[in-house]
């Protein structure tokens, strides 16, 4: 059975005029993970009885006739959402035998939907990278070159849509785990306005910036996905009440007059490659083709965005990471007394980068330092909001490179944590200021990698931020 590149609307189609039962491919995605996910490393863990079991479930719907909207799409969630019936590591082996008692909202919504859940995929530990190379289960490589990162956080998820192991996945961005990903695997991924998605059931990596959002082969089927997982929760008090948009209709409506906003902070950046500076200025050609209005700003506050992320995320990493002691839940290290308990069953079930940012933030929280650090960061933070709130009177939507490179080697920067870092010099600000970004692909580099254009929207205006990536989508 081929299921290259299968959209949510091409797997349903198919179910319904019987081109195939949800058992057969449920059973062709898992083929294809026994076939290829040794090299990728996708997946932590995978339940194919669960999955087929799923599978026969929804066949019995089709031949009822009461199919809901994802009956029988497989999919995928990142391990650092929780899941009822499947362990929940988060990418870090002080969880390795964790599966959790309850679910997040959103996964238990697109469940209820019919989506047939085929395992958890590899992520740096908590959400802490830009590389997939600090997960605990190994490195996730990218499907376009095995050489290459997936990119991270998410890379696991990225992975698994692009290498055909999956229809979509649910995945997290802090701070760009989702759109940087799937702009090193081609695909689109966006991260939502904070609070349009509840975060109940999220491994807490950082609470002020943590978002959960869908990635998968077409701003279509995210379209789809948000229409079923956004909405207030009961069970978070950050999620906003405000009525959920058809965005599935939304995204139909053309782009003449809308005005599009080209900051310059993006574009004059030593690291951003001339590659993707020909496919991202070819995209804006095309968008003033289709009637845009492109319209050049600035965003004077964006080279904080780096340095303000990483002086607050920490800090609440820090906090977080607290619960985890393998006292309550998860392994734990026996040592010779409670102190020492603790201090080796957290010393063997984080990785370094884990480590480091618990180090930094509780350094910037302490006694002292809080005022210099932390204090200050948040009230620089406020700034770069103010910045995309001031744009957004005059534009409707940035357009941005989603990275200033296509996928980097693996351990080409694993060793340089600061140039690490800075690969989410582009993601970064969005992530700041709480509002939706997009990324979707826009072209290949000489070398067959994917390019990533980021396209970002005002506050809880996800609608628009999908329209003009489906309509520049739709073009190719």
């Amino acid at each position: 059975m081929d299921i290259h590149k299968l959209t949510i609307a091409e797997v349903v189609a198919g179910l319904k005029n019987k081109s195939f039962t949800a058992v057969q491919i449920t059973q062709a995605y898992l083929d294809t993970i026994a076939e290829h996910d040794g090299d990728i490393n996708a997946f932590i863990s995978i339940d194919q009885d669960l999955a087929l079991d799923q599978a026969r479930y929804a066949d019995e719907m089709y031949a009822q006739g009461t199919e809901r909207l994802l009956e029988g799409v497989p999919f995928s969630v990142k391990d650092a959402i929780c899941t009822k019936d499947i362990r929940s590591t988060g990418g870090a082996t002080i969880l390795d035998n964790y599966t959790s008692p309850f679910e997040a909202t959103v996964i238990t919504k697109i469940r209820n939907q019919g989506a047939i859940l085929i395992g958890k995929n590899n992520c740096d530990a908590f959400g802490h990278g830009a590389s997939n190379e600090n997960s605990m289960y190994g490195p996730v490589k990218n499907p376009y070159n095995l050489e290459c990162v997936a990119g991270g956080s998410s890379g696991g998820s990225a992975a698994a849509v692009a290498a055909d192991m999956s229809v979509f996945s649910i995945a997290e961005d802090t701070g760009g785990s989702i759109r940087q990903p799937a702009s090193f695997c081609g695909l689109a991924g966006l991260r939502p306005s904070y609070g349009r998605n509840s975060r109940y059931g999220i491994m807490a990596m950082a609470s002020s910036f943590d978002t959960v959002g869908p990635m998968a082969n077409s701003v279509q089927d995210i379209a789809l996905l948000m229409e079923i997982m956004a909405g207030q929760d009961s069970k978070d008090a950050t999620s906003v009440p405000d009525q959920v948009p058809s965005y599935t209709k939304e995204i139909k409506k053309d782009l003449l007059g809308i005005k599009i906003g080209i900051p310059k902070e993006y574009f004059d950046v030593d690291a951003l490659q001339p590659e993707v500076l020909t496919a991202i200025n070819a995209q804006i050609q095309l968008l003033k083709d289709l009637g845009c209005k492109i319209i050049p700003v600035s965003l004077p506050h964006t080279k904080y965005a780096i340095p303000v992320y990483y002086m607050i995320v920490p800090s609440e990493d820090s906090s977080n990471l607290a619960r985890l002691d393998g006292i309550r839940y998860g392994v734990q290290k026996t040592g010779v007394d409670l102190e020492s308990t603790y201090s080796q069953t957290r010393a063997e079930g984080f990785p370094h980068e884990v480590k480091r940012r618990i180090m930094i933030g509780t350094y910037a929280l302490s006694a002292g330092y809080y005022d210099a650090y932390y204090k200050k960061a948040q009230k620089v933070r406020t700034l770069i909001n103010n910045d995309f709130t001031e744009v957004f009177k005059h534009v409707d939507v940035l357009v941005t490179p989603t990275s200033p490179f296509p996928a980097f080697k693996l351990n080409e920067k694993i060793d340089d944590v600061l140039a690490m870092y800075a690969a989410d010099v582009f993601v970064g600000p969005a992530a700041v200021a709480g509002v939706p970004a997009l990324s979707i692909n826009v072209g290949y580099s000489s070398n067959g990698l994917p390019i990533g254009l980021q396209i970002i929207g005002k506050r809880l205006d996800e609608e628009m931020v999908l329209r003009v990536g489906h309509q520049l989508e739709i073009q190719k």
